[in-house]
């Protein structure tokens, strides 16, 4: 009779409803993501493209279980009397099967439908506030994936330990949510990839970069490829221009291209001018930011420093891709070159989908989503989605987002004082004690 029951528990089941991930994610995203690549399954298979899709997505938020463990407590192979349980190499070739394509496609479409809602409850003056800031992730140390995407190299001679992958993100400041990404090869330059997100940023909006990025012809794109977008970066300490108004503290400035950047893109003007801005920090040290936002009235200087002091938290943001998602973990986990383009595309959605729940549960008591705690929300959101997996409880789904967002309100971050000593490189402490030797000891 027990195995009656049973037969009669696995016909019974439906199959996995996965709009428990959040509402916020509709299937047809999914189907039109895979249908759109060409990745759609034929036949009926355990782990459908779909369902694949959905896989990559949950091993960002539980990268400290294994896949097989994913799989199987959340539920996501389609059920079967005769075998229970999906084998190991049967979610890699589902995986193999899928690519990464469908994961990108998945990316552009949420990213930039969850960029656009709320936005208008965090303009500044008028504008989206968005960062533009590279990093880097290391991959497993295999051949394929060290021909692919390289490594950093030491004056000395030697090379890093780990293939490494280059990226480039376009987040807006306010929620942390990331619009677009562009990552590849170490070898290629971040510059050639902040070119590439010069198309996803959006009219009406201002962007701030880190110094690395000055180049007019980024700057000159940005505001001749779009109506209303503006720049904030600090000037190089070598940076030359010549002031043709206004004051030492906040001057209007011309600058020269130069013939190799002109060569390069001949539709450059020959010079472009710039607001010229002096701040100075907390350590009492003087620095200049530029930026096309001369109307000096509306945008004053304190509006403009303030608005370039909130850049640093896009640092935050990798910080919890890289340590808190990734669990501190030393690399991705994916051992293929296209494993790795997979799992960066489902873990920058993974991330995107806790981010926008935040903003949620935030915009409800009227504060910032950067007050609530990251860590402890991740923590709460995988235990929601486990609970739901376990409990199959797809009608109770709405009470289940509601009870999740009250959670996360009670996650504010506490505020910390403002840094009284500057930041400082540490030595890395050794593995092991100093051995003592006793002849130095007499």
């Amino acid at each position: 009779m027990l195995d009656d029951a049973l037969h009669f528990l696995v016909q019974a089941q439906e199959d996995p409803d996965w709009a428990r991930l959040g509402r916020h994610l509709p299937s047809e995203w999914i189907e039109q993501a895979v249908v759109h690549t060409g990745k759609a399954s034929i036949r009926r298979r355990r782990l459908p493209a779909e369902q694949v899709v959905w896989l990559v997505v949950a091993l960002a938020l539980y990268r400290h279980q294994s896949i097989s463990e994913v799989v199987d407590d959340l539920d996501l192979a389609l059920p079967d009397v005769q075998a229970p349980f999906v084998s190991k190499s049967a979610v890699a070739q589902a995986r193999q099967r899928v690519g990464a394509e469908p994961l990108r496609a998945l990316f552009e479409i949420s990213a930039k439908a969850w960029s656009e809602q709320d936005r208008k409850q965090y303009l500044f003056k008028g504008l989206s506030l968005y960062a533009m800031d590279g990093t880097t992730l290391k991959t497993a140390d295999t051949p394929e994936q060290r021909d692919h995407f390289g490594e950093q190299s030491y004056a000395s001679g030697r090379i890093a330990s780990y293939p490494q992958v280059r990226g480039v993100t376009l987040t807006a400041v306010p929620t942390h949510l990331i619009r677009d990404a562009k990552f590849g090869p170490y070898g290629i330059n971040e510059m050639l990839y902040a070119k590439e997100l010069l198309a996803s940023i959006p009219d009406d909006s201002l962007t701030v970069f880190d110094k690395g990025f000055l180049s007019a012809e980024i700057l000159c794109g940005l505001t001749v490829g779009g109506t209303n977008r503006h720049f904030i970066i600090p000037a190089k300490s070598n940076t030359k221009w010549e002031v043709v108004g206004g004051t030492a503290d906040d001057a209007m400035i011309e600058m020269r291209v130069s013939p190799q950047a002109r060569k390069k893109c001949p539709d450059l003007p020959e010079t472009w001018r710039a607001r010229a801005i002096t701040i100075i920090d907390q350590s009492a040290r003087k620095h200049v930011l530029l930026t096309s936002l001369c109307d000096t009235k509306r945008y004053t200087a304190k509006d403009v420093a303030t608005c370039y002091t909130r850049r640093w938290q896009i640092e935050t943001s990798y910080r919890e891709l890289k340590q808190t998602m990734m669990g501190r973990a030393l690399t991705l986990r994916s051992r293929t070159v296209e494993g790795v383009y997979q799992e960066i595309w489902g873990t920058l959605t993974a991330y995107n989908l806790i981010r926008l729940e935040i903003a949620k549960a935030a915009l409800a008591v009227k504060c910032e989503p950067t007050e609530v705690s990251f860590i402890r929300a991740f923590h709460v959101i995988q235990y929601e989605l486990h609970w739901a997996a376990v409990t199959r409880s797809h009608g109770k789904l709405p009470a289940l987002m509601q009870r999740l967002r009250q959670r996360l309100l009670m996650l504010l971050n506490e505020e910390r004082p403002g840094r009284k000593i500057d930041r400082a490189v540490k030595a890395l402490p050794h593995r092991y004690t100093v051995r003592v030797l006793k002849k130095d000891l007499n």
